[in-house]
């Protein structure tokens, strides 16, 4: 397979070189750090549940709404731990919305290893933004995916439409 140079992910690729290698959880460990850390890819936290960048996006956007709770299952999930998941839901459209304007949306989870899930120990809920056109060549004859959007930029500029929107909703209650 050939390379496709993207000096850009040197910092991110950097930054998992250093940290420890460990068999904690690493949606459990992603929902204690804080959202203004440099090696936070969380965005947003509910009371049940965060919002964070995928590390490994299927487009430049990528979220995924995780529960704080660890848990496999989705029928495991409680009632109050969906209506919150279901609110991150719509909010990160919401705020995808507005700074990537994408033309729609793929949405849902993969329940189990058969099914696709990379970390099928922790579920989690994907949001995937799209653009008519955004799948062309390279996947298909590069075995390549290009995703253009630097993740440290996207995160400051989600984390800053998550903080509006929550101000915005809190001002209507």
């Amino acid at each position: 397979m050939d390379k496709l140079w993207s000096p850009w992910r040197s910092a991110y690729i950097d930054s998992f070189s250093k940290e420890k290698k460990s068999a904690a959880c690493i949606f459990c460990t992603a929902a204690e750090k804080k959202i203004k850390s440099k090696k936070s890819f969380v965005v947003y936290k509910g009371d049940k549940s965060y919002i964070m960048l995928n590390l490994y996006p299927y487009n430049s956007g990528h979220l995924m709404v995780i529960p704080k709770r660890h848990v496999s299952d989705f029928l495991f999930l409680s009632e109050k731990e969906l209506a919150e998941i279901m609110d991150e839901i719509k909010l990160s459209i919401k705020a995808l919305n507005k700074i990537m304007k994408p033309q729609g949306f793929n949405v849902g989870l993969n329940l189990g290893k058969a099914a696709g899930a990379g970390i099928d120990q922790h579920v989690h809920f994907h949001i995937v933004p799209r653009w008519n056109g955004d799948t062309n060549f390279m996947p298909i004859i590069g075995k390549v995916k290009v995703i253009s959007q630097d993740l440290l930029i996207t995160k400051e500029k989600l984390v800053k439409e998550f903080e509006r929107l929550t101000k915005e909703k809190n001002n209507f209650k």
